[in-house]
């Protein structure tokens, strides 16, 4: 079950992007969800308690972690990552009727779209120019209208067609295999239970620069058998050089590694922001190293007590 009561959702819009895109993938939806116009009115909405939960995207397999989510997630009134959708991507270059890929000589999109679509604009649109805006779905909402001074938009499928726009090139993306990662936020609440294929996200600030403090940081998750499936640099913008580090790290709050990680972090970090448990989206089971299963933790924790009399 999901620490989100059923109630009105909100995403990362407008309506058409992907993020709305990975949003219906949801099961039961309770109503039409809301869109924002950046992440950051999407997650402020969450903590106004406008809306129950609001997806966002956070990670993507070919340009990395979304600073804006990051960041927004970190600071501020504590949020939690209760689920998380993971959608294949991919591209389409829409015009208005009418318009042949020879016509085009200006496109617009996002800054994501248009890095992962880098090589093949080159190939086939080398003199165009690429325009980078607030999103794919904003895109082809401006170049749907007859007097933009656009000629094409890269986009979503379903952004084209819910604004009348014809296909001129389909499956543009350089890598076919891109996906984007997307959280589902809340409001704090109680952690849902372990499911044996989860993820712990946390941000972990260091309690001075010196030689080794990350080794210490991933120690911490290292001698416990906890594996990181993810580990990114951001800065804490009070200096110049002064960085914290957001962690995706295999497993469940409610496991006895997680558990002991993360009180190892409480002691030498200066402050570990802890923003979910949650399942998997790709259902893959921890893979758990011989002496750090939760039945022998909790054999160890006996043994000690026969010891101590």
């Amino acid at each position: 079950m999901l620490a989100v009561p059923r109630s009105h959702y909100g995403y990362y819009g407008p309506v058409g992007t992907f993020t709305h895109q990975a949003l219906l993938t949801l099961p039961a939806l309770p109503d039409e969800p809301t869109p924002y116009a950046t992440v950051g009115l999407a997650l402020q909405a969450v903590r106004n308690g406008d809306v129950a939960a609001a997806l966002v995207p956070i990670e993507n397999s070919v340009e990395g972690g979304v600073s804006a989510t990051l960041d927004n997630l970190t600071y501020g009134e504590p949020l939690r990552i209760v689920r998380e959708v993971l959608l294949p991507v991919q591209f389409t270059l829409f015009a208005r009727n009418g318009t042949k890929l020879h016509d085009v000589r200006r496109v617009l999109t996002h800054p994501h779209a248009a890095a992962q679509c880098r090589d093949w604009l080159a190939c086939n649109l080398p003199k165009a120019i690429i325009t980078e805006g607030g999103s794919t779905a904003a895109a082809a909402a401006e170049v749907a209208d007859p007097r933009s001074r656009f000629d094409a938009a890269i986009c979503a499928r379903v952004a084209g067609e819910l604004n009348g726009l014809i296909p001129l090139a389909a499956g543009i993306a350089d890598n076919p295999d891109a996906i984007t990662r997307f959280v589902l936020v809340s409001r704090p609440g109680s952690v849902g239970p372990a499911t044996g294929a989860d993820k712990t996200t946390m941000v972990l600030f260091m309690r001075d620069d010196h030689p080794g403090a990350l080794l210490e940081i991933l120690e911490q998750f290292a001698s416990r058998g906890v594996n990181l499936c993810r580990i990114e640099s951001r800065p804490t913008k009070k200096s110049l050089g002064d960085y914290c580090f957001s962690v995706d790290a295999e497993g469940h709050i409610d496991d006895a590694r997680m558990a002991e990680a993360m009180m190892g972090l409480h002691r030498v970090c200066r402050d570990v922001v802890f923003l979910g448990s949650y399942p998997r989206a790709d259902l893959t089971e921890s893979i758990i190293r011989h002496g750090t299963s939760n039945e022998e933790y909790a054999a160890a924790a006996t043994w000690l007590r026969r010891l101590r009399g």
